[in-house]
């Protein structure tokens, strides 16, 4: 099945540091592309997977469940963990409940964790009926572009397929009960008006970790897919921050820096 222009996963080897980026519910690594881009230019390690089901048409999804979506980042974790000394774990939405759970079953393989409007629960009224709605009604309308600034648009698909949604509804209630097993560093970057995940569930998440180096943003120019929107470069600059200030060898002075000291020595 061809893929929806701009979903494409992205890979590009760099340095030492690798940074895994996972994209959200029913969208694509377009939605994370320019993030992955960022930390990629500056020497980084970048994978932003496609995840099953996604990318193309939303009948495929609906073959999917969680325990796919996982596995595929899983895999991309394992393969960055081979050839980096350090790697970070990055998410959208969903890919934020995904970091999260990579984090709580890899512990000190994974060094930090930053996420952006991550993913807690199925808000709907109709959640609970998703069990037996799921076989009557086959789909919803889309979440897909919650994005305040003109223009930009978000590869994902127009309706929601409910098995694929009564699966994260399942995946959601399963991070949020591994939460106390994260404690990584942890950067946590939440729109303050989201209309797909409301602002409680980063609240939740931060109550729920054992990390003790975290930090909280609040986005007051963006909506869901922030990494499309306004305050995106403020995300890159953070998340880049972040990463250095935990990995200074990351940063692209530090190679000269330990030349210039091995050379005076």
């Amino acid at each position: 099945m061809p893929l929806l222009p701009g979903a494409e996963p992205f890979r590009r080897d760099g340095g030492e540091v690798g940074v895994l980026v996972c994209h959200g519910f029913t969208g694509s690594p377009q939605s994370i592309r320019p993030w992955a881009e960022y930390l990629a230019d500056r020497g980084l390690s970048v994978s932003a997977p496609l995840l099953p089901g996604h990318g193309t048409r939303w009948e495929d999804m609906q073959l999917t469940t969680w325990q796919d979506w996982y596995a595929e980042v899983d895999r991309e974790l394992r393969a960055l963990t081979e050839r980096c000394t350090k790697v970070f774990v990055c998410g959208l939405s969903m890919g934020g409940a995904l970091a999260l759970r990579l984090a709580a079953r890899h512990g000190d393989a994974i060094r930090g964790v930053a996420v952006v409007n991550p993913g807690n629960k199925v808000h709907d009224a109709a959640a609970p009926l998703l069990p037996v709605l799921r076989h009557v009604v086959r789909t919803t309308k889309g979440i897909a572009s919650d994005i305040a600034k003109p223009g930009a648009v978000e590869v994902g698909y127009d309706r929601v397929p409910l098995h694929a949604a009564h699966s994260l509804r399942r995946f959601f209630a399963l991070v949020d009960s591994e939460l106390p097993r994260v404690t990584q560093p942890l950067l946590v970057l939440t729109s303050r008006q989201d209309h797909v995940v409301p602002p409680v569930d980063s609240e939740r998440i931060l109550s729920r970790v054992s990390s003790d180096d975290v930090r909280h943003e609040v986005l007051e120019r963006s909506y869901h897919v922030a990494t499309l929107d306004h305050d995106a470069e403020r995300i890159f600059r953070d998340t880049y921050s972040f990463i250095t200030r935990l990995a200074p060898e990351a940063r692209p002075d530090a190679v000269q820096e330990g030349t210039a000291a091995s050379g005076g020595a």
